[in-house]
């Protein structure tokens, strides 16, 4: 009877997390109209606000950069950035802000690097993201590229990539070759599939995670993740000294 009690016993509630736990947030699109998040500076602000109310000090807001749809560029990305910085002072909204972006690993990536055409997080870290539908075959070449010119590689969102869902093993290869996993917290609530948490809650057990990131586009983003605040891997993550979010 006791093993059966063992069986179906629930887990204990968990509280709501403060998000402030998770240091500073690494992957976001929250610069006006220039990719696929905020599409002005009146969705801009509200989504700001909500990550300071949910309790974020700090943000890193990381636009796309892709050489055939989001041709941002370090100017184009500074120069939103100034103008929201603009918009939260008239606001009297007091939180930091500061702008990288998430690299889609392309035909023009290559050159970004040659031309030091990169914006950094912290010292000398790089977001990049891979396609979703295959593994490129450059991977391997960018990832050496990026270590030789002095860039610390991220990968954002690893636990969206189904052609290494069947691979578990990979994960650890790219914490080997000295690339930094950031996972998205959305994936721990469902939102992207099934097979997506379950994978990203498996990487959490297994201690693959570096870093976290909203990856918040739109306002609804937020919202999912407040109501999920009791989530438990969550607390797991947040609890993690050496998240690297708390190091930025």
């Amino acid at each position: 009877m006791s093993f059966l009690k063992n069986i179906f016993k629930k887990e204990p509630k968990l509280p709501p997390i403060n998000f402030a736990d998770f240091g500073t947030d690494i992957h976001s699109h929250l610069i006006p109209a220039i990719d696929d998040g905020a599409a002005d500076m009146e969705a801009s602000i509200t989504m700001i606000k909500k990550f300071k109310e949910l309790g974020f000090k700090k943000i890193i807001t990381t636009p796309h950069t892709m050489c055939d749809y989001y041709k941002n560029t370090p100017e184009t990305i500074l120069g939103g950035l100034e103008d929201v910085r603009k918009e939260l002072k008239a606001q009297h909204i007091d939180i930091e802000i500061n702008a990288a972006s998430e690299y889609n690993l392309d035909d023009g990536l290559s050159k970004l690097i040659d031309d030091k055409q990169i914006l950094m997080i912290g010292d000398n870290y790089v977001l990049f993201e891979l396609p979703f539908m295959s593994e490129p075959p450059n991977f391997q070449e960018i990832v050496f590229k990026f270590q030789t010119n002095g860039y610390k590689p991220i990968l954002a969102h690893p636990e969206r990539y189904s052609y290494w869902y069947d691979d578990f093993e990979k994960y650890e290869e790219l914490k080997a070759k000295g690339i930094l996993l950031q996972l998205n917290l959305l994936s721990l609530t469902g939102h992207y599939s099934p097979q997506t948490k379950k994978v990203a809650e498996k990487m959490v057990e297994a201690n693959l995670i570096d870093a976290v990131g909203t990856d918040c586009h739109r306002i609804e983003h937020l919202h999912i993740l407040e109501k999920f605040a009791t989530n438990k891997y969550f607390h797991q993550l947040a609890k993690q000294e050496n998240l690297f979010n708390k190091q930025v």
